[in-house]
């Protein structure tokens, strides 16, 4: 089968290649893929700019939806034909404080699906029984694929900050998570604000056909007026950061309450300058968000069941996995939304 293989560490250095059909050993699961989503991780792994362990050559893609061809001894929760999704993590140890604490996504030992195990972009992938969910009926397979980073928005939320009914939560960065992240946020009562550049314009048009309060574009419009008139000055409860740019943590660090909540949810890719005096000044609740655990997956597909959170309309393109260096370079220009790569057939 032919999968798109991160060959070897740096910079650049993929490429769609011939690699063997994998075979599930005991205790996992092998999946035809139906859909894959390219995440911006995906684009840090081909720059070889992000901290998390790498194997290369490996199969890379971690989002993605399918159905179980095949079972390994011993697995009884899944039988061949049955519809799933699966975490990104692959393994971790168990034994770390973190995973005894339930945070194995935090595991000082995790490996992870698409970039230590080979990933979904290729026509089957294989993993843990125990990283795998049922996807319901109800839910296709473009939504199924949209449920990782479903998964890792209900963690930033429900795990690293709180909302509540009536707060007000700013989202920079107006691209697929922070779309899926301000639904989250409007399902727990909350006013949101969705700001971003002139680029981002059709991505403020679908946050506006989401229901969410306010799409600012903030070249053109005052976001610093309206934040201080949605909360009689006193700035945002909480700060959901999707841009990963410099600039935009800026802001919203400056836009955020007194003893508020601040979650980094997007990666920048690079080391970037802010002002560590505002943590002092500001005292607020700030946290960075990594990938997601059990929990939130079971959280976010019962979102998705009870339609607080719509996940399709995030999706812009769809493309053979032989188009990749094209959707790469749609991602990287904030070209449509969220991109999925279609395996082959062979």
């Amino acid at each position: 089968m032919k999968g798109l293989v991160k060959y070897k560490a740096g910079p650049g250095n993929m490429e769609i290649r011939d690699v063997p059909e994998p075979t599930p050993g005991p205790g996992q699961i092998k999946i035809e893929v139906k859909e894959a989503g390219i995440c911006g991780s995906d684009l840090h792994i081909y720059n070889a700019d992000i901290a998390i362990a790498q194997n290369p050559p490996v199969i890379t893609g971690h989002e993605f939806s399918g159905v179980v061809a095949a079972i390994g001894e011993g697995v009884t929760k899944f039988k061949v034909g049955d519809r799933v999704v699966s975490e990104a993590v692959y393994d971790y140890c168990g034994d770390c404080l973190y995973c005894r604490t339930g945070f194995y996504n935090l595991c000082i030992n995790k490996r992870s699906l698409g970039y230590w195990y080979d990933g979904a972009f290729a026509k089957y992938t294989v993993v843990k029984e125990s990283n795998a969910h049922i996807l319901p009926d109800n839910i296709d397979f473009v939504t199924g694929a949209m449920l990782e980073p479903l998964a890792c928005c209900t963690h930033a939320i429900y795990d690293c900050c709180h909302i509540e009914a009536g707060d007000v939560v700013l989202v920079p960065g107006p691209g697929a998570v922070g779309l899926t992240a301000a639904q989250v946020a409007k399902a727990e009562g909350a006013t949101v604000i969705v700001t971003g550049t002139s680029v981002d314009g059709e991505r403020l048009k679908v946050a506006k056909e989401l229901g969410i309060d306010y799409a600012v574009n903030i070249q053109e419009e005052d976001v610093e007026k309206l934040v201080m008139d949605l909360t009689d000055g006193y700035g945002v409860d909480v700060v959901l950061e999707c841009s990963g740019s410099e600039p935009g943590i800026r802001q919203a660090m400056q836009l955020m309450k007194k003893r508020g909540y601040y979650v980094q949810i997007g990666l920048t890719g690079k080391p970037i300058t802010f002002d560590i005096e505002t943590i002092c000044y500001k005292e607020p609740h700030f946290s960075g968000s990594m990938a997601s655990r059990y929990v939130n997956w079971e959280k976010g597909i019962k979102l998705v069941q009870s339609g607080k959170v719509k996940l399709s309309p995030l999706v812009s393109h769809h493309l053979p996995l032989e188009q990749w260096e094209e959707a790469f370079q749609m991602f990287r220009e904030k070209k449509g939304m969220k991109l999925i790569l279609q395996a082959p057939e062979d």
